[in-house]
């Protein structure tokens, strides 16, 4: 079977040591923990008592806010009543590339996936920023019923981190699809962990958790994340275990040699845990790694807005 791929869309390739091309155009400013550039459909500076629901989109690995924003609206299609909002997780080369103050967000290149502190202006943690987007567009939306936040590849790293460490809040739906690892609940693997001593660690395991995590324990965090609203996307063609971008650290490896793979060992671990548990997890026939294709094709649709 061919793969299909959006004529639009990057598949992560690329290097993403390179700065940034766009910067997103909308500002949030958090005081003294800096400034989030992000993408808005909508100016939120006016009431939008007509939005209903709010389309949180994650970029991947090469912070393009841009182009995943462009896939949210493509997504959201002539749905009424919805707000697409993305914001853009930048490193220290695209602050230099683009000239852009010294109160503007970055974080290591990856470091932002498992929620790490940002390295600039202050060392605010990725999650907490989700928490103040999050924060305030529940605060500002009167008519908010449904809150969606996704990601593909990169981003999907983030969503279901934060989805298992995210502060609790009603009505969210969190969409993980494609990443290259994921935060796994026990210690179980599908694949051999000697010899690899960080494969639970986090950001793939829940051993030696951030700071963000606070006082709660492993035990309580799985639990809690297999009572939320989680939907796992996989392109049933990510199966490429020398995919450049994939993550071949051993600790990744350990889940499975490639996306397709670590997904559904993922999953059969929850389930396997918790088997009351109402995650699905969706197969996109013909899809490889795509962010645009997944998350436009039927299955993606569905669980974006089902």
């Amino acid at each position: 079977m061919n793969a299909t791929r959006h004529p639009a869309a990057m598949d992560e390739r690329q290097p993403n040591q390179f700065a940034v091309a766009e910067i997103a155009p909308y500002r949030l400013d958090l005081g003294e923990a800096g400034i989030l550039p992000l993408c808005l459909s909508e100016d939120w500076q006016r009431p939008l008592p007509h939005i209903q629901g709010v389309l949180v989109m994650l970029h991947g690995r090469l912070r393009d806010a841009t182009v995943y924003y462009r896939t949210a609206l493509a997504a959201v299609g002539a749905r009424p009543g919805w707000l697409v909002v993305v914001p853009q997780f930048l490193a220290e080369v695209d602050i230099a590339a683009h000239g852009l103050p010294a109160r503007m967000l970055r974080w290591s290149l990856t470091g932002w996936m498992g929620g790490d502190a940002a390295q600039g202006p202050a060392g605010t943690s990725a999650f907490a920023v989700l928490d103040a987007l999050l924060a305030r567009l529940t605060d500002r939306l009167s008519g908010l019923r449904r809150l969606v936040v996704a990601g593909h590849s990169g981003g999907a790293q983030i969503v279901q981190r934060y989805a298992l460490l995210g502060t609790d809040r009603p009505n969210t739906h969190y969409v993980v699809a494609n990443p290259s690892s994921y935060a796994f609940l026990d210690r179980d693997r599908p694949q051999p962990t000697d010899g690899c001593p960080d494969f639970d660690r986090w950001r793939y395991g829940l051993a030696d958790l951030p700071a963000y995590a606070g006082a709660w324990t492993r035990e309580a965090l799985a639990a809690r994340y297999a009572r939320r609203r989680v939907t796992y996307l996989l392109g049933a063609e990510d199966t490429d275990p020398a995919h450049p971008a994939l993550d071949v650290s051993c600790a990744a490896r350990c889940q499975g040699p490639h996306r397709r793979a670590r997904g559904e060992a993922f999953h059969a671990a929850l389930l396997a845990r918790f088997p009351d548990c109402a995650h699905p997890l969706r197969l996109v026939p013909g899809v490889s790694h795509d962010g645009a294709a997944i998350f436009t094709a039927a299955a993606g649709l569905a669980a974006l807005f089902g």
